[in-house]
């Protein structure tokens, strides 16, 4: 059977009823079994549980070779450039501490895949009990540039070390909290931000005259569609708290 990102997302909800259930997570070795209590585990678990999930109800899907880029499913394995599926999760009680991608890796990847763009992020937000007890308290389907922002000092949130930038980081999307850095409204706000980071990255800041310019005309040759990407001077006052 295939699907698409938001029928998965609406059988997780309305079919199965994903934010009323609980679960556990059990390790076994020999003749010792425990109920897993740390919390920081059951993130990484939540990719493999979701497959074992399509798999169970019979969904077509592929896996992505390459654990450094999104997508993690291609729901549609005939074409990989469309039906794509990233799958986050984070402790609900805190904000969401997860990479959306290696800031590089994706500046480059966006202009040779266009269609990278459209990855559907599913994103769940769970608790655990003292006691072990999992449960999902929130899920999100959303697009790339609906769960970034900008930073202090930067164009869009970054991990930044000593200088150097490493992983792009979400912002907290579901928050309308006073002083909340506001999300980006729109794709191409979205990559007018990637292209001033790519201008103010020392590692990256060469490319930064041609990046524009190669990323539309990749974009119009993949979809038929010239976008029109404004300046981030120009819209920067969008997203001030």
């Amino acid at each position: 059977m295939k699907v698409n990102a938001l029928k998965v997302f609406e059988k997780l909800l309305d079919e199965d009823k994903l934010l009323e259930i609980e679960g556990q997570i059990k390790f076994f070795l020999g003749d010792v079994d425990i109920i897993v209590k740390q919390k920081d585990v059951v993130g990484n678990i939540i990719q493999e549980w979701l497959q074992g999930w399509m798999d169970k109800r019979g969904i077509k899907y592929a896996l992505n070779d390459n654990t450094q880029m999104p997508p993690d499913f291609f729901l549609n394995p005939d074409d990989k450039t469309s039906d794509l599926l990233e799958v986050k999760a984070f402790n609900r009680s805190a904000s969401p501490g997860f990479d959306i991608a290696d800031f590089r890796m994706y500046e480059e990847e966006i202009i040779e895949k266009p269609y990278m763009l459209n990855v559907d992020y599913l994103i769940f937000g769970y608790d655990m009990s003292d006691d072990g007890i999992v449960t999902i308290k929130d899920l999100w389907l959303k697009k790339v540039w609906e769960i970034t922002r900008r930073m202090d000092g930067w164009s869009i949130n970054l991990q930044v070390k000593q200088g150097v930038v490493h992983k792009i980081r979400p912002g907290v999307w579901y928050s309308d909290r006073p002083g909340n850095i506001p999300m980006f409204k729109s794709m191409e706000d979205f990559i007018a931000a990637i292209e001033e980071a790519v201008y103010q990255n020392p590692k990256t800041h060469e490319s930064a005259a041609t990046w524009k310019k190669n990323f539309i005309e990749s974009y119009r040759k993949f979809y038929g569609v010239k976008l029109d990407i404004p300046r981030w001077q120009e819209i920067a006052s969008k997203y001030e708290v």
